[in-house]
């Protein structure tokens, strides 16, 4: 290798733009009051987005399922009496049109990566809206396979897709899953996709999430998905990875400075 070749700035596998969004709220939507007191808090800090579950895709059939359509309306009401976008997850082609109605966004969670039937569905129905496809990777999904099953949406007619590292599954037990964050600037370089990072999963503890926010960003990423919840303690899925409202917010300032080095703006 020339020294000219090894002299050469490295690429700037970064951020796709200037901003970057966080996807906020509880893993599941329990009731209006809940629901509501997560978009507030959301709201007041400036924020653009709330997520939640409406149909929830539980390893324990015994486990909440969620609400379902009324989740659905919960979340609808609610982003439109505080101005925010609305993220929630399709789990089955059956519902593909009735969650397509009612939300700004539509998530592929890691369990139906592989759901091809379902990727090609979610295409078609947005293949017109182009609504944004949050796009989570497989728990013991190679970056390929990950980016391979992407194009069942995009050749259906939608390329507003934004893939979701959320942690693997390894030998590893300190985590609840490993994140891969070095998956942020490997899919930067090999396509033209955003990405997020989903930091509660891989946590699996509201204590380990403010660290694996910071590095996201640090890591270049387009997004955030971040659990928060009123009373965590309380929640009916996922408690203990859930930030409460004025930890969330701690957070948030904490990481807009962070943000502020690479030049990035959170919303």
């Amino acid at each position: 290798m020339s020294n000219e070749n090894m002299n050469a700035s490295l690429p700037d596998l970064g951020t796709r733009g200037d901003e970057i969004r966080i996807f906020a709220g509880p893993c599941s939507i329990e009731s209006a009051e809940q629901f509501d007191a997560v978009a507030s808090c959301v709201a007041g800090l400036g924020l653009t987005w709330i997520r939640g579950g409406a149909f929830k895709p539980r390893t324990n059939p015994h486990s909440f399922q969620g609400l379902g359509e009324e989740g659905l309306k919960i979340m609808r009401a609610t982003g439109k009496a505080y101005g925010l976008k609305t993220l929630t997850e399709v789990i089955d082609s059956a519902h593909c049109s009735l969650v397509h109605s009612y939300v700004d966004g539509l998530q592929i969670g890691t369990r139906n990566m592989a759901n091809f039937s379902l990727l090609k569905n979610i295409g078609l129905v947005t293949a017109e809206s182009h609504k944004m496809v949050l796009f989570k990777r497989g728990m013991a999904a190679t970056i390929s396979e990950w980016l391979a099953a992407a194009e069942y949406i995009t050749m259906s007619g939608n390329e507003q897709v934004m893939m979701c590292e959320r942690g693997l599954r390894t030998f590893e037990t300190a985590t609840r899953f490993t994140l891969d964050i070095s998956a942020v600037p490997v899919i930067h370089k090999q396509s033209l996709f955003p990405v997020c990072v989903d930091v509660s999963h891989p946590a699996g503890t509201r204590d380990l999430v403010p660290s694996l926010a910071k590095a996201s960003i640090a890591a270049g990423c387009d997004a955030l998905m971040i659990e928060v919840h009123p009373n965590p303690q309380a929640a009916l899925s996922d408690g203990p990875q859930q930030l409460t409202l004025s930890q969330f917010a701690e957070l948030v300032e904490e990481l807009r400075k962070v943000a502020a080095v690479f030049g990035k703006d959170i919303v």
